[in-house]
């Protein structure tokens, strides 16, 4: 399951540091994907490219956005539930594709 910041975020952006896999950005910032530059998801809230989210999988044991968030703005996001080997083979793609 990818991770998702929810409308308690104050776009602080503690969690943007602390992903490694550049997941995040900042509100009205485009997002790139292996090259390929996209719209930004969200222009009021600093957002997670759910393409992008491995939860750190392949870097840490747990996501590491979580425990940065000062307000705790950062949840499960139901409508990207994948397994922890999907969450692998994602970092894999990113690795082979850039982030």
């Amino acid at each position: 399951m990818a991770i998702m910041i929810t409308e308690e975020c104050i776009s602080c952006n503690a969690c943007e540091a602390e992903c490694p896999n550049t997941a995040i950005y900042s509100p009205g910032l485009a997002y790139n994907v292996g090259g390929q530059e996209y719209a930004a998801l969200s222009e009021e809230l600093t957002y997670i490219v759910p393409e992008k989210c491995t939860e750190c999988v392949g870097f840490y044991d747990e996501p590491q956005c979580i425990p940065a968030c000062p307000t705790e703005a950062i949840a499960p996001d139901p409508n990207h539930v994948e397994t922890k080997e999907q969450l692998a083979a994602k970092k894999e793609h990113l690795d082979k594709v850039g982030r």
